[in-house]
């Protein structure tokens, strides 16, 4: 039996490899298991959104996924060989492009076939010293007060594991979550089914999602282009009862019917599924010494493209509490992953659900639409957000920390990295910040902003992008190792407060 492995993380998808990757570059040691014999073969989770971007550049991942990757493509409409509509993504949703003297990094959406993410994760896993380990399935487990034993099969052999956390980060049909029983309530689109594939064509031109119809929207065929290679992700919508074959030819027809064209033909059929699409979460994400993750917690429609990303987020928040509990904080702070991310993923249920049910009709009066990009997430009025000004502005503790250039580098450059950031708006909070990183040492990184910076033509961009009036109080701001605002405060009580508690 494998002695006092800190954390086990069952499934090697987007969201266990993200949770590995950030334990191992912790130094926290992690084992990432899989019954697969090989990483998931398809693009299925092909759109990245800017906020999941900026992990990947924490990650150190950035560089490989933008190379590998190109800007979401726009949306191409046809009625048979006819061009309705091409629109972007923002002309989609009826939104502005995203600038990044905003503060955005990274304003486009990423599109980048899930295999090749899968890929670029477990490789920097590999390269961060992370342990992972495929056809090793799990089986179940139990609990004690001091860790959990677990049992896998490898090589056809029971094997137990000893390890101080278990992570579900195992899908859908999780056999973590079933094992821990939790509920997982919902609602399953049983008359519903979507079929998905990676294929070859011939006869499309141009770099698009390729919507093809006879002229009824509801009716379509998606082509979508995957860059860096010479496939597209094809979808479609049917009812239970219209489910072919899962061969080339049944596609073919498909689309060929759907269309109303007999040009474009498909080949090299790489990879095949169909789908309910399910619209459920768990009732908690922590039992004792488990926890749930992606979509061993949640799962919903693929509509807005938020399943990846959410699964993504999930891992960020967990892995840097996992870490200070396993290096001496308190465990109540794990607490804080449920309090934070069950409310995001209730809220991206509902949305997706409504989206998909809209299917590209006109909202109801009075509908929200959804933050794709998932900017505006946040964790406002939870355990870890302490907002202590009278008036706060519009960025506020519990929110994403905005980029902003500061001299010759950006306050990402100062986030990247496993540290708190301690943001001293003002010379007079020098002092300070000063005393922060003094007494909290390498966990903590200090940067004190003049308001009279100058920085590529504009003045006080980072005052600007924190709503920070420049001729107010010093302002002091500290950013967790997960970029979001734990502590707005005028004084440096409050964030000897919160490390005080965590």
């Amino acid at each position: 039996m494998t002695k006092d492995l800190p954390v086990l993380i069952v499934g090697a998808g987007p969201t266990g490899l993200t949770l590995g990757c950030e334990l191992a570059r912790r130094g926290i040691e992690c084992l990432v298991v899989d019954k697969a014999a090989g990483l998931f073969p398809g693009s299925r989770g092909k759109g990245l959104q800017p906020r999941t971007l900026e992990v990947f550049d924490d990650l150190g991942v950035i560089d490989a996924v933008v190379a590998a990757g190109a800007p979401f493509p726009s949306f191409r409409m046809y009625a048979g060989t006819q061009v309705t509509m091409t629109r972007t993504v923002e002309e989609m949703l009826g939104l502005p492009p995203l600038q990044r003297v905003d503060g955005v990094p990274y304003p486009n959406t990423w599109i980048l076939p899930q295999w090749r993410t899968d890929e670029l994760l477990r490789d920097r896993l590999l390269e961060l010293g992370g342990r992972l380990e495929l056809d090793t399935e799990f089986i179940d487990f139990a609990q004690d007060d001091i860790g959990v034993t677990a049992t896998l099969r490898r090589d056809g052999e029971l094997v137990p594991v000893r390890a101080r956390y278990l992570v579900g980060t195992d899908g859908g049909g999780s056999v973590v979550r079933k094992t821990l029983g939790v509920g997982f309530e919902g609602e399953t689109f049983e008359t519903e089914r979507t079929l998905i594939g990676d294929v070859r064509a011939e006869g499309l031109t141009g770099t698009y999602c390729h919507m093809l119809t006879t002229g009824n929207v509801q009716e379509r065929f998606s082509l979508w282009s995957m860059p860096g290679t010479d496939y597209y992700q094809f979808i479609a919508n049917m009812t239970a009862d219209d489910v072919p074959e899962l061969t080339l030819a049944s596609v073919q027809q498909i689309l060929d019917e759907r269309s109303g064209r007999s040009d474009i033909r498909l080949f090299d059929l790489n990879w095949i599924s169909v789908y309910r699409v399910n619209a459920r979460m768990v009732d908690r994400f922590r039992v004792g010494r488990v926890f749930l993750a992606g979509d061993a917690a949640h799962v919903h429609s693929s509509s807005g493209g938020q399943g990846l990303n959410t699964s993504v987020q999930d891992a960020y928040n967990l892995a840097w509490k996992l870490a200070a509990v396993l290096s001496g904080g308190p465990d109540r702070l794990l607490d804080t992953y449920e309090a934070e991310r069950f409310p995001v993923a209730a809220r991206v249920l509902e949305v997706t659900t409504r989206s998909h049910r809209q299917d590209f009709r006109d909202a109801e009066p009075g509908e929200g639409s959804l933050d794709i990009f998932q900017l505006k997430v946040n964790y406002r009025g939870g355990p870890l957000a302490v907002e202590t000004r009278e008036r706060p502005g519009a960025v506020r503790a519990g929110d994403r920390a905005p980029d902003g250039w500061c001299g010759d580098s950006t306050l990402f450059d100062l986030f990247r990295g496993t540290h708190f950031t301690v943001l001293g708006f003002g010379s007079d909070t020098a002092a300070a910040v000063a005393e922060v990183v003094r007494t909290q040492g390498d966990r903590v990184r200090g940067r004190v902003i003049e308001p009279g910076e100058v920085i590529e033509g504009t003045v006080g961009e980072p005052f600007r992008n924190y709503d920070i009036d420049p001729a107010g109080p010093g302002t002091l701001v500290l950013v967790r190792p997960d970029g979001y605002i734990g502590v707005v405060a005028t004084g440096i009580e409050p964030i000897r407060d919160f490390f005080a508690a965590w």
